[in-house]
């Protein structure tokens, strides 16, 4: 790969893989006035219809390219708050008060994302020029099945998104940042490790401790990439077995990142009940603690940190997602350019 490819993937990558589904925000952060909000590598409008049903644009007029969100939201249209253009959620300029029946007019001239609401999240699909329509989204079965019950955890961290997936992605380091919770104090310092090939990725887990500790993390992309594991519960964590958690993190801009995570448990009557009054009454603020140990960690490293590391065996699984992405960056990179277009 030449020295411009690789500075294309590297940009590609700091922004996100194209053609696939990001969360974005939980679906109660937009109504129906236009909330701007940046998102991989771009800065997206999005409302609500008087119908409830959702929209996603560029968030830039095709006129003079300032802020859509500025505007005025008028069903499945926004109108734009400096000359009055009017672009609707199929990103074409319908109305154009200052030159009717020009060039602009009918024009399909605006970016759109697609979107989803899921689990009490919204989706956005983020594809190039050549992957305009989304892929079917599928979700981890903690989050489709009836036999799960799940919170939503939404937070916004500074630093890069790919420092959190690779957090996600180190059992290892909950022995040691987070071995004063509840659930993970007795997972070894030591182990050996393995990877585990799945029809949608593959899992990376300390062999011989299942139910121990956090001691395996899968990986998965099913239109969206998808991070799980589950943390073994003590009694005192209430009803439902294991704790399940599901991870996607977005990137905000290179510098920040959003951090969503669904927390789950398979149970079902009274003992759903049961946990969800326990885990909004006790659990939920154990488990912010546990993120922050994660959240000020990651903050304090500079962003050329994985450029000084020592990579061991432990961080097997890491090395392999990051080829994964890598090469998923480089395969877009190389069909655009076969097509003559770029990427960002």
């Amino acid at each position: 790969m030449s020295a411009a490819n690789e500075i294309d993937v590297e940009s590609l990558l700091a922004n996100g893989p194209r053609n696939q589904w990001y969360a974005v925000c939980p679906s109660g952060f937009i109504a129906q006035k236009p909330v701007s909000l940046r998102r991989c590598g771009y800065r997206m409008v999005f409302w609500r219809g008087i119908d409830g049903a959702l929209h996603a644009l560029e968030d830039r007029c095709p006129h003079r390219g300032v802020p859509l969100s500025c505007g005025i939201a008028m069903g499945d249209r926004i109108a734009c708050g400096y000359h009055g253009v009017q672009v609707d959620s199929n990103g074409v300029a319908v109305v154009v008060p200052g030159a009717p029946g020009g060039k602009l007019e009918g024009s399909k001239s605006t970016k759109v994302f697609p979107v989803e609401e899921r689990n009490g999240l919204i989706f956005a699909w983020v594809g190039d020029d050549l992957h305009a329509a989304p892929a079917p989204l599928e979700l981890p079965e903690e989050l489709t099945s009836d036999e799960f019950s799940s919170f939503l955890c939404y937070a916004e961290w500074n630093g890069d998104y790919r420092y959190v997936i690779d957090n996600v992605m180190d059992p290892m380091h909950g022995t040691f940042l987070h071995k004063q919770s509840h659930s993970m104090s007795f997972g070894e310092t030591k182990a050996a490790f393995r990877i585990v090939d799945t029809p949608t990725g593959f899992v990376f887990e300390k062999e011989g401790q299942r139910n121990v500790n956090f001691d395996w993390t899968e990986y998965g992309h099913t239109g969206a990439l998808w991070l799980r594991l589950e943390i073994p519960y003590p009694k005192t964590g209430g009803p439902g077995g294991n704790f399940h958690i599901i991870g996607m993190y977005t990137p905000i801009s290179e510098n920040k990142t959003a951090v969503i995570h669904w927390r789950c448990r398979r149970l079902s009557g009274w003992q759903r009940d049961a946990w969800r009054f326990l885990y909004k009454n006790r659990l939920e603020a154990r488990h912010w603690q546990v993120l922050e140990q994660d959240r000020v960690m990651l903050e304090q490293c500079d962003p050329d940190a994985n450029q000084h590391e020592n990579l061991y065996a432990h961080d097997m699984g890491l090395v392999r997602l990051r080829r994964v992405m890598r090469n998923q960056a480089a395969g877009q990179i190389a069909e655009l350019a076969q097509a003559g277009r770029h990427a960002l």
